[in-house]
């Protein structure tokens, strides 16, 4: 089950989001050897002072075994902020129908083996983004990324639309893109992770007051 928090439920789920802090310290900190900020063995930068919207998969047993952070492309967003240069000089785009997906993160010891040599949780979160931005009426996802996980999107048959060029970012080599959305992109995930329907729970969007 994938669970989307919209910002005015974030008081309801406070506890789970730390939670979630803690899965992004031992993904990106310790596993991953990110240069990224954490105290008390939370990760958490600016952004997720935004109201962003979570998508956090929940395992059987209640624990957190993946997230994904998703903010409108009109705002502030990490691509214009911190990775402009991976544009190549061009404007990032920033419309109503695209947002942007940032901090994703899969707890590997909760990751069952799939297809394509992908776990069902990353095909479970992949399946949310898309069943969301559906919701939403959106055309695209906008995201930075590594090669690696441009190559894992690929073999997922949702292949990043780049924006410019890879670039070598501290310990990882970067590249921007857009992901597209339709129903087409959303079965074929559906497909490939062998996932019987949808995955949202409180798929509905609930407008901010």
């Amino acid at each position: 089950m994938v669970l989307l928090i919209t910002p005015q439920r974030h008081h309801e789920f406070s506890s789970i989001l730390d939670d979630l802090y803690r899965l992004r310290c031992r993904v990106f900190r310790d596993r991953l050897k990110w240069q990224v900020e954490t105290q008390d063995g939370m990760e958490r930068d600016g952004f997720d002072a935004l109201r962003p919207v979570w998508l956090l998969l929940v395992t059987a047993a209640g624990s957190i075994g993946g997230c994904v952070r998703l903010l409108p492309s009109l705002g502030p967003t990490m691509l214009g902020e911190v990775f402009s240069e991976l544009l190549d000089g061009e404007a990032i785009p920033q419309r109503e129908d695209i947002w942007e997906s940032s901090r994703f993160a899969v707890d590997v010891a909760h990751d069952k083996a799939g297809t394509a040599g992908l776990g069902t949780a990353t095909y479970e979160l992949f399946a949310a983004m898309v069943e969301f931005a559906l919701t939403r009426k959106l055309s695209a996802i906008m995201t930075v990324t590594d090669v690696r996980v441009e190559r894992i999107l690929r073999r997922a048959q949702w292949p990043l639309q780049r924006l410019g060029g890879a670039r070598v970012l501290g310990a990882t080599t970067a590249v921007a893109g857009l992901l597209p959305i339709s129903e087409e992109i959303l079965e074929r995930l559906r497909a490939a992770g062998r996932l019987r329907g949808p995955v949202l729970w409180q798929p509905v969007w609930e407008a901010a007051p």
